[in-house]
């Protein structure tokens, strides 16, 4: 039998589960929180709270999926529980970011390029895929662009009027639908490359103010106002995101794992998400 246990279960590895259960596997996801617990119990997954024992978990896994957000330390999973390395899954999955780049002032990135992040975030997630590549296991790394989707889209703020649109000449950012995300990790763990590294998004990367209006568009709403980035108020974190403009290649998900993009573009996602959201 198939047991994918999840490290840090989260909104990506929702998706996949949701994939996976109804072919039969079993999921075991890990979480903190003992509401959501409850929340992975009734869709099918089986929690189990962290901290605690990952011993019999690993002991039933064929393949790990790693989602928690690293510290300055790296992986937490990896740190409290080195012995991960002595698992024997046929597939690791780990969760990285497209920030592992850093800034290419709009400029095309694939996942040859040389990884130079600016931002601790992404320092912290090279650091991390390294720590997963030195376990030894067949780990599979995918730097996954913005996400969205259910519970996730613009519309919310669009709607409420507290949508705006920063305007930063020659800014650009990829993204992705959680539902795409899944997709090529389903693809990942039927065609395993270990040591392979997947740049997941979409097709087209936009300037952000594109989506908004367009995401006005569909709701028949004006579109939100114009700011200017340098007079934006905004939250470090938030600001921090403009620090980096880059166009990220997909091409290797469509050649080697043979993904074809349910949202190949933000306007098909948004659409879908107009009856979610």
């Amino acid at each position: 039998m198939n047991t994918l246990l999840s490290l840090g279960h989260g909104y990506s590895a929702d998706a996949l589960a949701r994939l996976l259960i109804p072919q039969g596997w079993t999921v075991i996801g890990t979480t903190r929180n003992p509401d959501k617990a409850a929340r992975m119990l009734a869709c099918g997954i089986t929690p189990l709270l962290w901290p605690g024992d990952l011993a019999p978990a690993l002991a039933l896994a064929t393949h790990i999926l790693a989602s928690a957000a690293p510290d300055a330390a790296g992986d937490p999973f990896l740190q409290a529980w080195p012995c991960i390395a002595d698992a024997r899954p046929g597939w690791v999955g780990y969760l990285s970011t497209t920030g592992v780049y850093g800034d290419h002032q709009g400029g095309w990135v694939d996942e040859a390029t040389p990884l130079t992040p600016i931002s601790p975030r992404g320092t912290q997630r090279v650091l991390a895929e390294e720590q997963w590549q030195g376990t030894g296991l067949p780990v599979h790394i995918f730097r996954l662009a913005g996400i969205y989707g259910p519970g996730r889209g613009p519309f919310e703020k669009v709607r409420d009027g507290s949508a705006r649109r920063i305007i930063k000449p020659g800014q650009f950012f990829s993204r992705t639908h959680v539902d795409d995300i899944a997709q090529v990790l389903a693809a990942s763990i039927a065609r395993p490359n270990p040591g392979a590294a997947y740049n997941v998004c979409d097709d087209e990367p936009a300037p952000p103010e594109d989506v908004l209006a367009h995401a006005a568009a569909l709701l028949g709403l004006p579109e939100p106002p114009a700011v200017p980035f340098d007079q934006a108020d905004m939250t470090p974190m938030a600001r921090s995101f403009y620090s980096e403009s880059k166009r990220v290649q997909n091409g290797r998900i469509k050649d080697e794992l043979g993904v074809q993009l349910l949202y190949p573009t933000y306007r098909e996602g948004l659409a879908a998400l107009l009856t979610t959201d």
